[in-house]
């Protein structure tokens, strides 16, 4: 890692010029006004490290607002303000700036949201969570580029450590412990030795943050490229029995997150099927509690529960030569990401061929013929159209019919037989 205390060649490097251009432009204006204006968080850190982040957080030594609002009338762009906390959110084509008035933070309790008030850009970086991500480069004409490391983030990047910024870091905010976890694992780091002892220290201040929150935290995690990572670390330090103490993180797990990864899953429905997978080996009771304690949202929730019903259809799912139409049967109504769920957690490839079938092909068969259609065929409407639906649906899928035509006759076959 190179000495240079001036990244503004890195900047150019490691982000699009449309982004570099801007931020010369902002830092321009910040200087007329008279303000400060610093990039900083994790973009300072990963430039640092060599890498490109395009999540870029701008800290005002001045009124941010007003500054974002100059900003967002040179670039056209749509502005969200927050007056009551000082922050504002610039989008503009494809590109997202965060604005904050430098601040300091006080907690009244462990777990309580911090109170904040202005301060300096040193007591912003002192409120944040890691050494690594309290560093800042300076934007002002004339200081374009200069590295600010009041915390010594540097000589922590080149030592591959994870280091909290004072004894209370953890108590103040609990959720730093998995933040220190996933940071650890993505980076290849270590903790550093006090912060280590600090975290399983401050283990039971897990409890003193909401449930919303620590949700949050896992979903963050269950975001990372390799998640797994996160939560065997988590299970070695303790930290993941406080979520429940009947999760594990076992070698079985990793090699299912490793299976997800290699089936065309949505990235959307990623995380969720991950959150699948870490709660299939519950009791019904255990997920329930799960479900109840991290108040899980709707569409998550569902798929962890249809996950668990699935398991009931696994040994009809592993009979050999399975007619279509009975696995549809079997099939049908559930999540989609939870069949992914069960075709990744199973050992039978039965079973995974199976669900494979339905969820690439047979959810999408169904009768060309309506119910209007079949009421004008002289169906009676009510419970017998969707008989004859889900006939129609099943001989298609059993190959006995294949056109419209084959369901005409068919269904006048049925209609004849009934009299």
């Amino acid at each position: 890692m190179a000495e240079t205390k001036n990244l503004s060649s890195r900047i150019k490097e490691y982000l699009p010029s449309e982004l570099t251009g801007f931020l010369e432009a902002v830092g321009a204006i910040a200087a007329y006004q008279g303000y400060h204006l610093y990039l900083v968080g994790g973009v300072v850190r990963d430039l640092l490290l060599d890498r490109s982040n395009l999540d870029l957080d701008l800290v005002v030594e001045g009124d941010a607002v007003a500054l974002a609002q100059q900003a967002a009338s040179v670039t056209q762009g749509k502005l969200t303000v927050h007056r009551r906390f000082g922050t504002a959110r610039l989008r503009w084509g494809k590109w997202s700036i965060d604005f904050a008035r430098a601040r300091s933070e006080t907690y009244d309790r462990p777990g309580a949201l911090p109170r904040v008030n202005p301060g300096s850009l040193s007591e912003d970086l002192f409120r944040r969570d890691f050494t690594i991500n309290a560093m800042a480069i300076n934007l002002n004409p004339g200081c374009y580029g200069e590295l600010i490391d009041s915390y010594g983030g540097r000589a922590d990047l080149e030592k591959r450590l994870v280091r909290v910024l004072h004894e209370k870091s953890f108590t103040d905010d609990a959720t730093r412990i998995w933040r220190a976890l996933r940071y650890e694992q993505r980076l290849d780091f270590q903790l550093e030795a006090d912060t280590r002892r600090l975290l399983a220290r401050d283990i039971p201040m897990l409890d003193t943050i909401s449930s919303d929150r620590v949700r949050h935290e896992l979903e963050l995690v269950l975001k990372e490229a390799q998640p797994e990572k996160v939560l065997r670390r988590a299970k070695e330090l303790k930290v993941l029995s406080r979520l429940h103490p009947a999760l594990k993180a076992s070698h079985t797990l990793s090699a299912r997150f490793q299976r997800a990864r290699e089936v065309t899953i949505p990235e959307s429905q990623l995380a969720s099927v991950y959150l699948a997978l870490l709660t299939y080996p519950l009791t019904d009771k255990e997920m329930e509690d799960f479900i109840s304690l991290l108040r899980v949202p709707g569409r998550s929730a569902e798929v962890v529960r249809d996950s668990q019903r699935l398991k009931t259809k696994l040994k009809l799912l592993a009979t050999a030569n399975l007619a279509p139409s009975r696995i549809y049967t079997a099939l049908q109504g559930y999540a989609p990401a939870a069949l992914l769920v069960s075709a990744v957690a199973t050992d039978s490839p039965a079973v995974s061929r199976n669900i494979g079938l339905f969820y690439g092909w047979l959810r999408y068969v169904k009768p060309s013929l309506t119910g209007d259609c079949l009421i004008q065929m002289g169906v009676a409407p009510g419970p017998g159209v969707r008989e004859f639906l889900e006939r129609l649906r099943a001989a298609r899928l059993d190959g006995e019919i294949a056109t419209r035509q084959e369901e005409r006759e068919v269904v006048t076959k049925w209609l004849q037989e009934r009299g």
